[in-house]
């Protein structure tokens, strides 16, 4: 079978510490995203399982499959789980939920189970859009921008990328950084223009002295996390006068795990973002889990 170089690898656990049938709530979330899928279970407010899959055509399969893999190792059924709520682009096609939540709530709340209660912003970094949030010091909302036009689509477009270039989605972002100097990003504008410039790179005599394939890398990642700095310029500071808009920086969403875009913005902004406990694809279900 063909090495697939675009897909992150499908993921699951279950706590061996925490007993479901011990708890007083046992609720779950579903997040329903347009390449990957996630769903959580919350035993008290305690991940007690989790699974993450490739989404693929069929939105109402994916929620099936998510939630039946999530619970399916600890002998719960649906029915022990007293609340379900769906989020994410296919989060009408969860059957078995109660009720839909907004993916900013949900990202905003999933960002403070695991990044803490320091986190400000929050930056979700889907396979559609940007989701750039800011946070008062409890969990209500205070601003957000999500991406539009031509700057979506970049999750799914660093997946392309990974396929014509056959690098592993896994290692594109550490590649990325293994270059003397950052190069000039290719178009900021659209994805659509960065990937036919990107590949435009490995032609002899377009550029002296001529790209590797970590060039190539660095350019195309620069250019995201340039992208996505735009977006994040457009919040608003939590009090008048305020400087320090970007402070406890979270990153949720899949690439968040692609160091190559996370890294760039940490040095464009020179802040730190925070360590979380988990996977950062997690943070949408997590949250509606919170909400259930």
């Amino acid at each position: 079978m063909a090495q697939e170089y675009w897909k992150w690898p499908e993921s699951g656990w279950t706590s061996e510490r925490l007993d479901w049938r011990k708890a007083k709530t046992v609720t779950a979330g579903v997040d329903i995203g347009t390449t990957s899928s996630q769903a959580a279970v919350m035993c008290d407010n305690e991940l007690f399982a989790y699974a993450s899959i490739y989404t693929g055509p069929d939105f109402r399969k994916a929620a099936e499959t998510v939630i039946e893999q999530a619970i399916g190792p600890s002998g719960m059924s649906i029915e022990n789980i007293s609340g379900i709520v769906a989020t994410g682009w296919g989060s009408r096609n969860v059957s078995c939920a109660g009720k839909t939540e907004d993916e900013v709530l949900c990202h905003a709340m999933g960002a403070r189970f695991l990044f803490g209660p320091e986190v400000r912003t929050v930056v979700d970094l889907g396979g559609q859009t940007i989701k750039a949030i800011r946070l008062y010091d409890w969990d209500r909302v205070r601003d957000f921008i999500v991406s539009d036009k031509c700057a979506t689509g970049m999750g799914r477009s660093t997946e392309l990328m990974a396929e014509l270039l056959q690098v592993p989605i896994t290692e594109m972002g550490e590649r990325s950084l293994q270059v003397e100097k950052d190069p000039e990003p290719v178009s900021t504008t659209c994805y659509n223009f960065a990937n036919p410039e990107a590949i435009g790179l490995f032609r002899p005599g377009y550029k002296e002295p001529p790209y590797s394939g970590n060039d190539v890398l660095a350019s195309y990642l620069f250019a995201i996390a340039w992208r996505v700095l735009g977006t994040m310029g457009k919040l608003q500071p939590l009090d008048a006068g305020e400087t320090e808009v970007y402070r406890e920086l979270g990153f949720t969403g899949g690439l968040a795990k692609n160091p190559g875009v996370t890294k760039r913005i940490e040095r464009e902004l020179k802040v730190t973002a925070l360590d979380g406990k988990y996977d950062p694809q997690l943070a949408g279900a997590i949250g509606a889990a919170l909400l259930a």
